[in-house]
């Protein structure tokens, strides 16, 4: 009956979509590799089932800033945009994107299951559609571990089995999550016990252990760098950049997944629209994020689908021929244990843990 009642309601959205629909639209993402693996997945072969003229537009890294002002101004020229979760809930918060109902306003699984269920936790904004997952974490040297190559985060910490410089984000998120669950906390207790004095000295007395061999880094592109140099036995990056270095670059580079830290990116649609634009971008956002449209994104680039339905559909890189999904955060073999972001604990204590977390480094 739930799965009947999802295809009326997505049958009669569509029908209310095609009847008033604007023919243009502009959709606003970060640019580079990122947004040409949207253009291949996503625009192309939508501007082809209907028509439609997407304009294309590199502004996400703005999107907070200029949503705010077309809204005083009375004047959004933006139609769908892309943002990480943490900017989807500022912008769902402060009235700026339209809630939306998954069940009604996307595409169920093709078993039927509902969106809802399909996205599950990651539906972390009423106002956010996910699109990929991408991961930080840590990258080792094969040629530097021996026989014994890492498999658990908290030899990052062990120092004896594995001597070396290891880098790490010159900042508290994530390091502190990883410091506490290796000092035996429960993954569930985790925020619970950094949001104490506590928990934050706990986590700080942890990295201690390891400080004098951590090399920081401020930059994405800093571990890949180490690494193929040399520099360090293992670090802490985006999971995008280690595909790079690994599969592009061919260096003698592993990825250690485990405790590998979750982070979102996705779809909004501006609040305020006229009818003809929100039906538009419905219609848009409905297509470009069922089950085989974000397996087709997986083609062009190592982030995972934000669907559990489309991780069995990643094929081969469009262009090395390799197989995407031994790549990706999300696939079973990879996802075995990760941690999810918690993007309100940080909002809220953010000032406070970065002021000791620097006072900390300085030391």
């Amino acid at each position: 009956m739930k799965f009947t009642k999802t295809l009326l309601a997505t049958t009669a959205l569509t029908v209310a979509a095609s009847a008033v629909v604007a023919e243009e639209m502009t959709i606003v993402s970060w640019g580079g590799a990122y947004s040409k693996s949207q253009k291949l997945a996503y625009h192309d072969p939508y501007s082809e089932k209907t028509g439609v003229t997407i304009i294309n537009d590199d502004s996400s890294a703005e999107a907070v800033a200029k949503l705010r002002a077309m809204n005083e101004a009375g004047n959004i020229t933006w139609d769908v945009v892309d943002v990480v979760a943490a900017d989807a809930m500022r912008l769902c918060d402060e009235g700026l994107a339209m809630e939306i109902d998954p069940d009604t306003m996307l595409a169920p699984a093709p078993d039927g299951t509902s969106a809802a269920d399909d996205f599950g936790d990651l539906l972390v904004s009423d106002c956010f559609i996910p699109q990929i997952v991408y991961s930080t974490t840590f990258g080792y040297r094969t040629d530097l571990v021996g026989d014994n190559p890492p498999d658990d985060i908290c030899d990052v910490f062990d120092l004896e089995a594995y001597p070396g410089k290891r880098s790490l984000e010159k900042r508290p998120i994530n390091n502190m999550e990883w410091a506490l669950l290796c000092d035996g906390v429960a993954k569930a207790d985790v925020y619970d016990v950094l949001a104490t004095a506590e928990g934050q000295d706990q986590a700080l007395a942890k990295l201690d252990s390891i400080k004098d061999s951590v090399v920081w880094w401020n930059a994405g592109a800093d571990t890949p760098q180490l690494l193929a140099d040399g520099e360090v036995i293992m670090g802490s990056t985006y999971n995008g950049r280690l595909f790079s270095v690994i599969e592009e670059q061919k260096q003698p580079v592993a990825m250690l997944w485990d405790a590998q830290v979750f982070d979102l990116d996705g779809w909004i649609i501006p609040a305020g629209l006229s009818d003809e634009r929100k039906q538009r971008a419905l219609d848009y956002i409905m297509f470009a994020t069922d089950t085989q449209r974000l397996a087709d994104q997986a083609k062009y680039i190592s982030y995972g689908p934000a669907r559990a339905s489309s991780a069995p559909l990643v094929g081969k890189h469009a262009d090395l021929g390799i197989d995407m999904a031994p790549h990706m955060p999300t696939d079973p073999n990879n996802a075995k244990n990760t941690f999810l972001y918690n993007y309100e604990f940080w909002a809220d204590y953010r000032d406070d843990i970065d002021a000791k977390f620097q006072a900390w480094l300085a030391q």
